[in-house]
């Protein structure tokens, strides 16, 4: 009777057993299959989160998945593989990618047209002429978008009542010194009042006034009533002070004689140090091209020149202005610049400005001068 009773208990005691294992093995089982069809979600989502921008190219995605069922075998999953997970989250140290620099503009520039056609008769606007520029900024400065020049050059114009002249030198000049990639500013300097005109001392303070708005390395010094007729004929400063106009049509497109150096030069910052910038003194019409020459011929160095086909220039036809009277002691003047040209010159060039406007297509600058001494007494 005791041995039925035994058996009767290790039966029910090994039934209970098995079901207790049955129990926690259906309890794993089911644990299991949640903590797997989550992982899958996840992956799932990760890889259709990639598939919808796939033809834009590479980029990184960011999933938050804190809106899922709570689970802590689920959380310490996320917190193991987060570094699988793509992230938008900048970096701490990215630096932003360093531009490619530009390569150096050709001696040569490819856009160069050769000869070109001047003509004077039709009606030229400032706004046209800046509808036909738009790369000219405030100043009429411009610097080539595609390569990087050698040199920046300031363009200095003296100036008195010549608007109709400065319309046409913009309307042309602009497009070739744009095709001569050349990195330049436009400097009108405006002579106030009504007194005897001098172009050499503004053009001293061109050369001082630009330097105080950019650091201009060459100095091209052109009269407003010059177009040159080839774009191949660079601005630009050379080894040796450049002389351009070398070919008028007034002269018959010849250069009138051996030491002219009138119309359009260039000197280098250097160079125009050397010989003391030009000369102050000469008020009136003539002489202060030879002067120059002169201060450039005795300083050791030698004016270059481009060839005559190149160096072609139209003139726009006019009256000699007013208070621009021949001078009549220039060629007095000339005789002496050995002796004048250390104590008369930038190094004792006196003005004021009176205004500085930036205008679309020029910078303006109106100065006053002073006035020439009084003409000694014949006889």
């Amino acid at each position: 009777m005791s041995r039925l009773m035994l058996g009767r208990t290790l039966e029910r005691i090994c039934k209970a057993v098995l079901l207790l294992c049955l129990v926690h093995f259906l309890i794993m089982m089911i644990l299991y299959f949640d903590v797997y069809s989550q992982r899958f979600d996840i992956f799932s989502r990760f890889n259709n989160g990639r598939g919808v921008n796939s033809s834009r190219g590479p980029h990184h995605y960011y999933y938050n998945f804190s809106s899922g069922r709570p689970n802590t075998t689920f959380a310490s999953y996320l917190a193991t593989a987060d570094h699988l997970m793509p992230s938008t989250k900048p970096e701490a140290n990215q630096t932003p990618p360093t531009p490619k620099p530009l390569p150096p503009c050709p001696e040569v520039p490819p856009g160069l047209v050769g000869r070109l056609l001047i003509e004077f008769s039709s009606q030229i606007t400032l706004e046209r002429v800046q509808r036909e520029n738009p790369n000219v900024t405030e100043g009429g400065k411009y610097t080539p978008p595609d390569c990087r020049p050698k040199q920046k050059v300031a363009i200095i114009i003296p100036f008195r009542h010549r608007d109709n002249h400065l319309k046409y030198w913009l309307h042309y000049l602009h497009p070739v010194l744009r095709r001569q990639k050349i990195d330049y500013g436009i400097y009108i300097i405006n002579q106030l009042g009504e007194d005897t005109f001098n172009r050499a001392k503004l053009l001293n303070v061109g050369y001082t006034e630009a330097l105080k708005d950019a650091e201009y390395g060459c100095f091209i010094f052109s009269d407003v009533d010059l177009i040159p007729m080839d774009d191949r004929n660079l601005y630009h400063c050379y080894d040796q002070p450049r002389h351009f106009a070398i070919a008028m049509d007034k002269f018959g497109f010849r250069l009138p004689y051996a030491g002219y150096f009138g119309g359009v030069s260039g000197l280098s910052r250097k160079q125009f140090l050397k010989i003391n910038g030009f000369p102050n003194e000469y008020w009136g019409w003539g002489g202060e091209d030879d002067d120059i020459y002169n201060r450039i011929t005795l300083n050791g160095m030698k004016v270059s020149r481009p060839d005559v086909r190149i160096g072609r220039y139209r003139m726009i036809k006019h009256e000699r202005d007013k208070h621009n009277e021949p001078n009549p002691q220039r060629f007095t003047k000339i005789q002496n610049t050995k002796n004048t040209m250390r104590k008369d010159g930038i190094s004792s060039l006196m003005y004021r400005v009176v205004s500085v406007k930036k205008y679309p297509l020029y910078t303006n600058i109106s100065v006053e001068i002073g006035k020439p001494p009084p003409r000694p007494l014949k006889g």
